[in-house]
């Protein structure tokens, strides 16, 4: 007997349990103007009819968040009939219509700068196309589109075309030449997103480098003048977890980039490159944020003066100046506390103190170069920015950075966006 109501009430526990599961009636939008409300639903978890999940609700937060046309995202549940509830989610939108504008000295000395403009909400769907114009001695432009969820919430496109045309200094074993530098290029990518935090990116680059000395040191093993066809497999897998509110980050992503080159040259070899970068972003109390970058890179270990990865000013150390050498390998550590000095309704004014740090392996070098006193740089600074919380990536920044390692310069860095 005993047996029996025992097996009666273990019966009914699951049947107890369906009878109460709450599910979700509708899924509603507000405060969208240009964003799709079918783009909304395109992408979220939680649909109509599915069981009612905070956790997926939080998720369809959190990735709204994540795009560039929602400036913040919250959501509501209210009782509809039955077991069923309304799910309404709440977006503040970012104008997203943004020009850019970078201004810096080439190598020469002479003003340069690149200026573009780019729509990241295209037809209303997240879908960023746009184009810049730069000019750094010679004249550059490219074209880009990328749909990260063009079909579901998985699956995107990227296209990408770029003729870059710059005056590049090469570093030989008796001085240094200057050669303008031509890369003209076609990229495919497809985009694939796993789950939330899990995404994957691969494709294709069809290239054209084109190197003409200028004037400078020359070297009988090292041409004056060559021209040669690439193509590049790329593919790239990302782990994210920040969590975002206004100029405010927090959380950890880590973005795994392997490049394999082949030319069409039997002269020149093939060759693999790999960089991993990884951020790590903290709330400091209401107003503070401290964010970190470590990028580690390698990449075959060529004796040429051609190396893959740059020290540079706008890409890594603040100060070091344009290009100022190359290498095989990276270790560079940016980090820096941001805190807000000012907020108003649009508009935050933001300090920070950083200091950047990196080490390279010389072409053909070994990893003993890493701790080399001649290849590592410190550049701690001071910087400044003005957010527009409104406009997507609307940050303008200015940097100073003071190097304190044998031979350093100084210098100011602008720029668009928050340096990494």
């Amino acid at each position: 007997m005993i047996r029996k109501v025992i097996f009666f009430f273990l019966f009914l526990i699951p049947v107890f349990l369906f009878a109460q599961e709450y599910r979700v009636a509708d899924v509603k939008v507000q405060g969208n103007k240009k964003i799709k409300t079918s783009f909304v639903k395109q992408i979220s978890d939680v649909k109509a009819g599915s069981v009612l999940d905070s956790i997926k609700i939080e998720t369809d937060i959190a990735r709204l968040k994540r795009t560039p046309s929602v400036a913040h995202a919250y959501y509501q549940v209210f009782y509809s009939h039955d077991n069923e509830y309304n799910v309404f989610y709440y977006i503040e939108e970012n104008f997203t219509i943004i020009p850019q504008l970078s201004v810096y000295t080439a190598n020469t000395g002479e003003f340069a700068f690149r200026a573009g403009v780019y729509e990241y909400n295209t037809l209303g769907r997240n879908i960023t196309f746009g184009g810049f114009f730069q000019r750094d001695v010679f004249n550059s432009f490219g074209i880009n589109f990328r749909s990260p969820y063009l079909i579901g919430n998985k699956i995107g496109l990227a296209l990408n075309f770029q003729k870059l045309s710059t005056q590049e200094p090469v570093f030989l074993d008796n001085g240094t030449a200057d050669y303008e530098y031509i890369n003209t290029s076609f990229e495919v990518l497809g985009l694939y997103e796993f789950n939330f935090n899990h995404r994957v990116e691969g494709g294709i680059t069809l290239f054209n480098e084109d190197y003409e000395y200028l004037f400078g040191a020359t070297d009988p093993s090292v041409p004056l003048d060559f021209d040669v066809d690439k193509i590049l497999f790329k593919g790239i897998y990302q782990y994210t977890n920040i969590d975002y509110f206004f100029q405010y980050q927090e959380g950890f992503s880590s973005t795994l980039v392997m490049q394999y080159v082949s030319s069409s040259e039997n002269t020149l070899p093939d060759f693999v490159i790999g960089k991993n970068d990884f951020l790590y972003f903290l709330r400091v109390g209401e107003k503070g944020n401290w964010a970190n970058r470590l990028s580690l890179g390698l990449a075959s270990n060529d004796d040429s003066p051609f190396a893959p990865f740059s020290v540079d000013n706008n890409l890594n150390i603040r100060g070091v100046g344009n290009t100022i050498d190359r290498g095989t390998g990276a270790i560079i550590l940016n980090t820096e506390y941001r805190h807000t000095f000012f907020e108003k309704s649009w508009f935050v004014l933001q300090g920070n103190a950083f200091v950047d740090a990196g080490t390279w392996r010389n072409p053909g070098g070994d990893f003993g170069d890493f701790s080399d006193d001649q290849n590592i740089r410190v550049y701690p600074g001071l910087g400044v920015r003005f957010i527009h919380k409104k406009i997507f990536n609307a940050t303008f920044r200015i940097d100073y950075g003071v190097g304190i390692t044998p031979e350093a310069t100084n210098g100011l860095v602008f720029g668009i966006g928050q340096y990494f």
